[in-house]
């Protein structure tokens, strides 16, 4: 593998696939690593060629966060230091300590009290309304609410915590990402074990949109800094893991070029003065025609290289604008691509919609397709050992919870 000397770094924070592909993209773009700190020395990250790893258990904190990424920006001086945030509480983080770091570290991302408030599920949904944006039927949830208040929609329900990166500090046995709720007694219990684990925010109780993972949605956008939006690529989910931790999270997508949804986004996130990168989870309602917006992630998503594969670089949106300072076009995908985090097998056994079906086994017979964690090169014993053994995994956890 080749690198290249060029007058900026880019620093990541986490340790999931997410920072994986950002790396890959930089490195795709520009031929230079990518610097990465992490809780733990685990993922596609770790022991990779186009990356450096550092890990820290507590690198999520301010305290630490702050001093590491000033130590390193002090140690390049002579060098642009790009700071991306590859998780919800990494983001936040940078978003709060932004003017506390180096005069040559770049942190692209919107204030905090605004990321706060939008990272509220609750908030976001009262944004859509404002802007003829479509959201499922909702409740606000509050502690000390009672769990059997009537609700205006029918079980099974979908239960999820309003506030995601307070939620992850409260672990407990029986925790998921989002909960489907088949009656009031198991409402009532999730709701107690979610409290009596310490969370103190709200949740979301909203109606369920029926359809399986074929009906989902992705919708990654860019926004430069002064808050106009230049990149947005829908993607098609044609597949999601089901695991209990990893519920929702993406595993095959194709990229959809064109898209009647963009008009309206770019209206509510340019009336913010939205800057950096977003991501929408949304759903097609099959029942009213309506595509349903879930939540905003005030970041690129896990899934990011669907971008990047679809032909639109998510590094080099950073590097154009905040490194060479060039203006930005606008851009949405020309055509379509796959992008999966699951072996082919999988893909084809679990994707029931014939016109999906047909779709991506086409784009895989033309090769037009990538996952993102096998980059031609980066083959560390090692590492390589892993990735497999997680590719592999992937039979056996859609064969044990997918339903």
């Amino acid at each position: 593998m080749e690198f290249k000397s060029q007058p900026f770094i880019p620093v990541v924070f986490a340790s999931d696939i997410n920072t994986y592909s950002v790396a890959r993209a930089f490195y795709e773009a520009y031929g230079v690593k990518t610097r990465v700190f992490g809780k733990f020395p685990t993922g596609p990250s770790y022991n990779s060629k186009i990356t450096y790893f550092s890990a820290n258990p507590e690198m999520d904190k301010k305290e630490v966060l702050l001093p590491a990424l000033t130590e390193f920006a002090n140690k390049h001086k002579k060098k642009k230091i790009l700071a991306i945030g590859c998780g919800d509480s990494y983001v936040a983080t940078l978003s709060q300590v932004k003017d506390q770091l180096p005069a040559n570290v770049i942190a692209p991302y919107i204030d905090f009290s605004l990321m706060d408030s939008l990272q509220q599920k609750e908030r976001f949904y009262e944004l859509c309304d404002k802007h003829g944006i479509d959201h499922p039927a909702t409740v606000i949830f509050r502690k000390g609410m009672d769990p059997n208040m009537e609700l205006p929609f029918k079980f099974p329900i979908i239960l999820k915590p309003s506030n995601g990166i307070e939620y992850w500090e409260h672990p407990f046995d029986t925790q998921e990402k989002v909960y489907t709720i088949k009656n009031r007694e198991q409402l009532t219990g999730v709701i107690n074990d979610i409290f009596e684990a310490g969370y103190e925010d709200s949740l979301i109780l909203q109606d369920m949109i029926p359809g399986n993972d074929e009906y989902m949605r992705v919708l990654t956008c860019y926004s430069n800094h002064e808050g106009k939006v230049k990149m947005m690529c829908l993607g098609h989910v044609l597949l999601e893991e089901h695991t209990p931790h990893g519920k929702g999270n993406h595993a095959v997508i194709i990229t959809e070029p064109k898209s009647d949804l963009y008009d309206r986004v770019k209206a509510l996130l340019e009336d913010l003065n939205y800057v950096g990168f977003s991501n929408f989870d949304i759903k097609f309602d099959r029942r009213d025609g309506k595509y349903k917006f879930f939540e905003i992630n005030t970041r690129q998503g896990r899934s990011n290289f669907y971008v990047t594969g679809s032909g639109l670089n998510i590094a080099k949106l950073l590097v154009e604008e905040y490194i060479y300072d060039h203006p930005l076009e606008f851009q949405t995908p020309k055509s379509e691509h796959l992008w999966l985090m699951v072996p082919k097998g999988v893909a084809r056994k679990y994707v029931f919609e014939e016109e999906n079906l047909r779709k991506l086994n086409k784009l895989l017979k033309e090769k037009k397709y990538v996952n993102p964690v096998f980059l031609k090169g980066d083959n560390r014993l090692n590492r390589m050992l892993r990735m497999w053994k997680n590719h592999f995994r992937q039979y056996k956890n859609f064969k044990e919870y997918y339903s």
